[in-house]
Formats: structure tokens, sequence, C-alpha cells
């Protein structure tokens, strides 16, 4: 075996012994290859105990196997599943395609040996690594015979830099393994477990806080009491228990009207708190006789709720509840709680018939004032969590709604679980599970690679035209569907086109998304607030319809699409920019051990054939991470290679046309669904009944048996991460959060000069509802933000026109979501489907692009508005 390897580095003198022709270290290096050599067929051994053998598998573990997705459950390291699988139930349509062991062994005879390059710590980052990209830089080397004196240079280099250079060959035996060791240990392993240690003591704390909260106090009930208000009389109710302090809360439930539709009436209900002086200490307050009063004091103002100015009226209307927070002082608080007198709710009304009410009083009402600064500490506690990593975004969020509802129950409005169970928006979650289960079982006809290949032929493989008409293609597409929808099923088309063309799909997926949110602002269906501003009834009444909705976004609109893409040309500025930074081998190894992991990480050990699939997925993964070890040691380098489209089509063709055509039937009930629901007489299901209708159709047009798999590949993480948003906005909101940004812009808008009110009007509202819905949710905000805008048109002393405002408005609130990651739906979802597909970009990355566009796209949009509605003033 040496001899044979001598011959291969000696040519020139192939008698000759060994060492006396091609240098001194010459046996060494031999024997080191007779190692590698026999090293390598211990592998090839070993690599066939791997995977288990079929009469291992066993029919629990095959179900296991079918949740898995199709390109791993056809990958060669699960042939035994199979191979039991065609022998139980027959041969499937898709081949089992051949193992590449070109991944595996990437040892080549010209390339045998490595010389490491141990670069300065004081410039790279001091632990060895490529600074840039955190990666042991290696580089191959054809040389058979490199000279010792190099070798002792290198030497001395490691030596210098504190570092030794091991080839460590333990282990299984089949790789390279390069580790760099500091002489004095590893800076970053050190700094690791500081970091998870003040990691888990602070989650820790937090826990403790808010179950503290949870476990101290009780969920908030309150008792309604069923009244009438009598006609020209008065309803009066004693308060029977003395509030902890001077706030109390008064909620009525009936046919009552906005705030904003106060001039629709005449006719009011009026509810005020009145202190009566009793001659001594009441032990029964609900008994007090007329005698027992000696006086009376009205200690708060009086409330007027607006009712209809037609009595019959009120039996057609929908009930509300309307709630005010009463103050009756500290002096007054005092008496009542020294026994001195108590607290009398005062109502009456001038309607010409008897007002039914439901009525309900709080005695510890939350302080808004408190809780906004509470709101704020809680919020920015989730966006220090998602900007630096600390935690998953989806715990995240979970963190902090509980937080949120543990600070609640602190001031004493915990909320019932029927109660949190109302603040998630069900419609929007069903929404979503409708079209991932839908996309799910789309992918499997290979429709998303055939239209990648597709528009790698329109566009002729160049890179910018390409993205052009992707990105204007999913704004069109949002404009008319709502952008949740587009961005699930334009995501996987995206991430294929950049496969074929070996571009990195993140910076062309935030691209995608931003142009989403772009092309949702033009119509009021295309993004959720603009559904509530169009949806509004007293807007709607003012002349704001689809058309003119659409026609006043369409100028600002087209704008804004054109300096974004110019935005987006500067920050991708070479091609450079678009690709990965490493090898396109190496990020392909990288991107197959991430979906094996994550397929690995959806499985558990809690049954045996479980743990069996688990345990063959891991070693899979062990065998790409050896691979991609040796990758990085060899020094790959990038493969210049175009793929001809002849073998693009044929790589890429249409697997299942029949599973295709039913898809394709029930999009189409979908779609046309979706367009319809602008007009709820033609049709009354809403968005979710769609989607989720939808969902079950392909189903059964699919005639699925293994189920579980559609299931596992549902973004089960991002609807749980819309779920806790959902209450976290709402708990802010009971909080007083979105309340105090309202009545904050509108307090600036108030104090302006009457001349330049309009201006100032439309520049808060843009700018606020823009940098708000970057942090927040944007739905509350919208909600909020639509009361204001009413409030202000509907002030005749401010004479401020609506339409303005509500084009300000729904600018404001669709562009300011490409602000960051979590601003917008479509953005959360375009992350989660990446995610699962092996890609992910953080808070961060998409912040350095999305907030610069968001803050572009605003500045076109006040320019427009202060042109078009100040100057030209064309409403």
């Amino acid at each position: 075996m040496l001899k044979k390897a001598l011959r291969k580095f000696c040519p020139a003198n192939r008698s000759s012994k060994i060492g006396t022709h091609c240098g001194g270290s010459l046996e060494m290096k031999v024997k080191a290859t007779g190692k590698r050599i026999l090293r390598r067929r211990k592998s090839s051994k070993k690599s066939l105990e791997i995977y288990p053998a079929p009469n291992q598998v066993t029919e629990a573990s095959l179900e296991i196997w079918r949740t898995l997705p199709a390109a791993i459950r056809q990958d060669p390291s699960l042939a035994s599943f199979r191979q039991e699988h065609e022998r139980l139930h027959g041969p499937d349509d898709d081949p089992l395609p051949n193992e590449d062991c070109s991944a595996d062994d990437g040892d080549d005879n010209s390339k045998e040996f490595i010389t490491i390059k141990v670069t300065n710590p004081s410039q790279n980052g001091g632990d060895g690594t490529d600074s840039a990209s955190g990666k042991l830089t290696a580089t191959t080397t054809a040389t058979a015979t490199p000279s010792p004196r190099a070798g002792n240079k290198h030497q001395q280099n490691g030596e210098k830099h504190g570092h030794n250079a091991t080839m460590d060959h333990g282990g299984e035996g089949d790789e390279h393994e390069v580790t760099m060791h500091s002489m004095h240990g590893h800076p970053h392993q050190q700094h690791g477990k500081v970091f998870s240690t003040v990691k888990i003591s602070a989650l820790l704390v937090v826990w403790l806080i808010f179950t503290g909260f949870l476990m101290s106090k009780n969920e908030k009930e309150l008792e309604p009491r069923q009244m009438s208000i009598p006609e020209g009389r008065i309803r009066t109710y004693i308060l029977p228990d003395s509030p902890p302090g001077s706030r109390v809360g008064i909620y009525l439930k009936g046919a009552f009207l906005n705030d904003q539709q106060h001039n629709m009436t005449s006719n009011y209900v009026s509810v005020n708190l009145q202190l009566l002086y009793t001659n001594s200490n009441t032990s029964n307050l609900t008994n007090i006789q007329d005698h027992d009063v000696k006086h009376v004091e009205n200690v708060t103002d009086a409330w007027l709720v607006p009712v209809p100015a037609y009595p019959d009226q009120m039996d057609r209307m929908d009930e509300i509840t309307r709630k005010h927070v009463f103050d009756i002082g500290t002096a007054s608080h005092r008496k009542v709680a020294n026994g001195k007198a108590v607290i009398r709710v005062h109502m009456s009304s001038n309607v010409e018939a008897d007002v039914p009410v439901k009525f309900t009083y709080d005695s510890t009402p939350i302080d808004k004032e408190t809780g906004v600064i509470y709101a704020a500490i809680v919020l920015l506690g989730l966006y220090v969590l998602i900007i630096w990593e600390i935690v998953n975004r989806t715990f995240a969020a979970m963190i902090a709604s509980t937080l949120a509802i543990g600070v609640l129950a602190a001031m004493d409005e915990r909320p019932s679980m029927p109660k949190l169970i109302s603040w998630i928006d069900v419609e929007t979650l069903l929404l979503l599970f409708g079209m991932m289960i839908m996309v799910a079982i789309l992918s499997e006809t290979g429709i998303f690679d055939f239209l990648a290949v597709y528009a790698y032929q329109v566009t002729n493989g160049r890179v910018w035209p390409l993205i052009n008409c992707l990105c204007i293609f999913t704004a069109v597409l949002s404009s008319f569907l709502d952008n949740v929808t587009t961005v699930l099923l334009m995501t996987p088309v995206t991430i294929r086109l950049c496969e074929v063309m070996e571009l990195n799909p993140v910076p062309v997926l935030m691209s995608m998304v931003i142009y989403s949110n772009v092309g949702g602002t033009l119509t009021p269906v295309g993004d959720p607030p603009n559904v509530i501003i169009a949806s509004n009834s007293y807007i709607s009444k003012n002349g704001v319809n689809f058309a003119t909705f659409t026609l006043h976004m369409a100028i600002p609109i087209a704008i804004v699409m054109v300096t974004t893409y110019f935005q987006l040309r500067m920050k991708f500025k070479t091609i450079s920019d678009l690709r990965f930074s490493e090898p396109q081998d190496v990020q392909e190894i990288r991107h197959e051990i991430a979906v094996w992991q994550r397929a690995a990480a959806s499985l558990s050990s809690y049954s045996k054939d479980e743990d069996l699939v688990r345990e063959t997925l891991l070693k899979k993964v062990n065998k790409l991470s050896r691979s991609l070890k040796k990758k990085l040691v060899s020094g790959s380098v990038p493969v210049e290679y175009k793929a001809t489209l002849e073998e693009l089509k044929n790589k890429y063709p249409i697997r299942n046309k029949v599973l295709l055509v039913k898809s394709a039937v029930t999009l189409a009930f979908v779609i046309t669904f979706f367009f319809l629901h602008s007009a709820p007489d033609i049709q009354k299901l809403s968005l979710g009944w769609t989607a989720l209708l939808g969902a079950v159709l392909l189903l059964i047009l699919a005639d699925r048996e293994d189920i579980e798999s559609v299931i596992a590949r549902v973004e089960w993480s991002t609807l749980l991460f819309f779920a806790a948003l959902f209450i976290l906005m709402e708990a802010l909101a009971e909080l007083g959060l979105i309340e105090w940004i309202g009545k904050q812009t509108e307090n600036v808008i108030l104090s302006v000069s009457e001349e330049s009110r309009l201006a100032v009007a439309i520049l808060l509202i843009l700018w606020v509802s823009a940098f708000a819905s970057a942090f927040v949710d944007n739905i509350p905000l919208t909600t909020m933000m639509v009361k204001i805008a009413i409030g202000l048109a509907e002030n005749e002393a401010l004479d401020l026109p609506l339409k303005p405002l509500v084009w300000a408005l729904a600018l404001g609130a669709c562009l300011g979501g490409n602000g960051t990651l979590i601003g917008a739906s479509a953005n959360v979802v375009c992350a989660g489907v990446a995610e699962q597909h092996g890609y992910r970009f953080t808070f961060i990355e998409y912040f350095k692009v999305g907030f610069p566009v968001m803050v572009g796209s605003v500045i076109v949009s006040t320019v427009y508005l202060l042109f078009a509605h100040v100057v030209f003033t064309w409403h």
C-alpha cells in the first residue's frame, strides 16, 4: 500500500526506496495517505450501517416517514423506508433519485494536502476565523511535497499568534476536522455561557413577575344589571361598595350611537355621579331612604351618550357598549371612605320613550396614564428580544403577550379566558391556515419550479429584469387580493426562482414583500387597514367608495413604486449583493442541513417508531455536517456554471398534472370569491371562510390518505406568532397605548393655527400612523386613527375636509408596514415560509432594507398630499 502511494508521489524513480528521492518527510506523507485510504474504505462500510435495515421499519414508522416533505422522503438515506413502503403499498409516481456521493466524499487525488492560513487575531476578530464570514480560511494545493521550511514557517506563525492548527483524525474517521484552539481557551464560548446565563436569569425574572401577578389576582368579573331609563324621569343607582380609589367606571350597553355620529341626533342619555350625605353611617347602602339623605352634591360633569333621533330606530340598531371613567376627587372619596356619603349614579334622557340599557359599574378601572408607561415597557421588551434575536420571535411574542396580561392583572384588569379568545382575529388565522394547506398541496405538483423556469426563460436569465417582473406582478396581485394571500403564493415561486439562478432568496424576498405592501395600498381590499377605513359607514357615506379610493391612491402608489425601485437598486448595487457570500456548493450544503434539521426537529422521541425516523434524519445531518467541514477545509471555490434552459426544463417539469388541474380549480374558486369579497350582496363569505372552504375542497379532490404530511407543513409557529401578537396588541390597547397615541396626535392638530391646520393634520396622521404601524399592529392603530380623522372632520370649528385625512391614514398605515419585520402581516408570513424552506432573515437584516424604503415612501406621499390637497385642493 505504501509503495503504491510512493509511486504516485515519485514518478521519476518508481524503484527508489522510500524517502530517498522525494524528500525526508515523504514517508510520513505516504503513511498518512495510506491511513486515509483505509479510513475511506471503513467509511464506505460504515455508511451502510447509518440507516436502518428494511426489517427494522414498522408500519408506524412508515406513517411518520410519509409526513416528511417529498424532497426528504425521497432521499437515498431513507431508502429503507421507501423500499418497505413500495413492498407494502406499491411504487409511487416519483422515482428514487440516485445518491450523489460528491458531497459526501470531496477528496481529490490531486488535492491531498491542505495548507492552513492562520490569520492575525487582531485583524480577524481574535479567533482565527474570517471576520467577514466567520469561517476558517483554508486553501488547497496540488503540490505533493511542500517544503519543510514552509511547514515550519506556518508552525511558527501558529505559535506566534497563540494558535495550534491540528488535523483531527479521530471520531468516526471519515473526515478531516480542522480545529483552532486558543492557548488560553476560546473567548466566544466563555461569552456565550455568560450570555446564556444572563438571558435565562432575565427571562426567569420576567416569568416570576407575570406568574406572581396571575396567581395573586382573580379574573375581573363585572355584574351587569338590566334597567330602563323612563321617559321624562330620572333613574338612579347607589353603588353598594365603596371604591378603593376616586375613579369609577360606568359601562352602558344599548342602542347607542358612536361619538362620531353625535351630529346625527339631538337625543342623549345623560349620566353623572352624585354624593348622598346621610344622617349617620348606613350599613345597608342599597336601602337608603329619603329621610336618611341630608344633602345631594353633583361631583362630576355629565356624560352625554348619543341615541337615535327617532325611538323606533332603537329596535333596529345593534347594541354597542360605551364606557366612561369618572373621577370624584380625593376629598369626595375620603368622605365616602369614612361613611359620611355614598355614591349614586344619576341617569336621565330626553328621548320620548323608555331607553333600555345594560348597566355595569367598575370600582377599580384601569389608570390609563400609568398603563401607557407599562405598555411602552412591554413593547420595548418585545423589540429587544426580536432585534437582538435573544429568543425566537414566536417565543418573544408569547412572553410579551403573557407579560402584558400580567400587567393587566396587577392593575386589577385581568381578562377572562373568553375575553382573551375574543381578542384573537380568527378570520386572519383561518385565512393563513387555509392558504397554507393549499400551497402545501400545490407545491407537490412542481408548479412553483415550473413557473421559476418560465420566468427565467422570459427574462433570458437577467437578474434585475426578472426581479422587476416578480415585484410588479406581486404588487398588482396584492392590489386585488389580500397581500397575505399573495405572499403565500409568491414566496415559494420566488425561492425556487432564486435557486435556479443561484441567487440569495433573502434580498429578493424582501423586495417582493415590500412591493406587496405597496401594491396592497392601492385598493380598499388590498390591505387590512384599507378594509377598516373603507368599511366605516361614516367614511363611505361621505363619498369614499372603491373607485374613488383607488383613483386617489393610484398616483402616489405609482410614484412610490418608482422611488422604491431606485432605493432597492441603490441598496443592492452589484450582482454580488444578490448572491451568497459563500461558494455555491457550501451554501447548498448549509441549506440542506437546515432543511434536514427542521425535519428532524418536527419529530419527537415519544415512541420507538418516531425515534427511529428521527435518528435516521439526524445521522443524515451529521453526514452533511462532515461534508460541510470538508468543503470549508478544502477551500472550495464557486463553480461558474450556467444551466441551459433545456436542462432547467428537464430538471423542473410538472410532476403531477392531475393534481395541478385540481389545484387550479380550487384556486379559481378561492380567488374568484376573494374578488367578490368587496361586493357583500353577491357573496356572504369572509376571506377566512373562503380560504378554509378552498382548503377542504382541495383535500377532497386530492384524495390524500397521508393528511398528516400536509398538516405538518403548515407554519404553526407563524400562526402562533399572530395569535400572541393579537393578544399583545389588544392588551396594549387596554393599557391605553393606542388611545394615548391618538390623543397626542389630536392635541397637536388642535394647537396650531387655522390656516395651517390641514397641512399639520395630514402630516401628523401620515407620519404617526406610518411609524406606529412599523412597530405596533396596524389594525388596532387604524381603528383608533379612523375615529380621530372622523372627529377632526366633524369638528365645525376646525373645518377640515375628511378625504385628505383618509388618504393620509391609508398611505401611512399601509406603507408603514414596510418599516420592520413585524410591521405587516405579509412580512411575518414571508419570513415564516422562507424559514420553512431553509432561508432565514433577521429583524435587523429586514430593517436595513425596509425602514429606509418606508421613510422614502412616506416622504413621497407627504409631497403628493401637500401638493394635491393643500396647494391645489383636489378634494
